[in-house]
């Protein structure tokens, strides 16, 4: 049983798959729908007539978002050709490590279009605090918060079992004979046996 739920490690290892696959789909169609827009802005009109900053901006957003893509489809194709091998657990590792990574190229993917299009709408300044913003959200809510969620829980159950240890070692032991009495046995059988003579 791991964590209150009756389940075989094989079982735990397979709820955990599904579970990074359904949430790796829901980033998927995000990552999908920002690589179709990039790619469609190149071939507008306006597009060659913006700035070495903003081209700059698109091709490093662009290639931020190629990665996602890639860094999120790699599990599947992880699981597909490692299939029935009885590897799950490190397919499981990859694929979450794979996603983690996914998750901050389109982090950068996201600013980067953010600070695209406010620079094509406003002046540096108002960009500048934009691209900030949305570095700061993405970064608070994808990655601190749990992170910093992660580590209480650790801390919580390190000490839970720090304390189920310390109860384990607390083995009731008998009471060690007194001193004084154990002298006292030790002398009653002579004195018993120099009455009889």
């Amino acid at each position: 049983m791991v964590n209150g739920r009756r389940e075989t490690d094989l079982e735990r290892l397979d709820r955990n798959l599904v579970e990074l696959l359904q949430e790796v789909r829901v980033a998927q169609t995000g990552v999908q729908v920002l690589f179709g827009f990039l790619l469609a802005v190149a071939f507008t009109q306006r597009f060659h007539a913006i700035s070495s900053f903003q081209k700059a901006d698109y091709f490093a957003t662009l290639i931020a978002t190629g990665a996602a893509a890639i860094l999120m489809i790699a599990p599947t194709s992880y699981h597909r050709i490692l299939y029935r091998l009885g590897d799950k657990e490190h397919i499981v590792m990859v694929a979450n490590r794979c996603t983690m990574a996914g998750l901050a190229a389109v982090a950068f993917a996201i600013v980067g279009v953010v600070t695209l299009i406010t620079d094509l709408l406003f002046n540096p300044p108002i960009t500048a605090v934009m691209a900030v913003l949305t570095a700061l959200a993405c970064a608070t809510t994808w990655f601190l918060m749990p992170f910093a969620r992660r580590r209480k829980v650790s801390e919580r159950r390190s000490g839970k079992l720090a304390a189920a240890l310390y109860e384990g070692s607390r083995v009731e032991r008998p009471p060690e004979p007194d001193a004084g009495l154990s002298d006292a046995a030790s002398e009653s059988p002579q004195t018993t046996s120099t009455q009889d003579v």
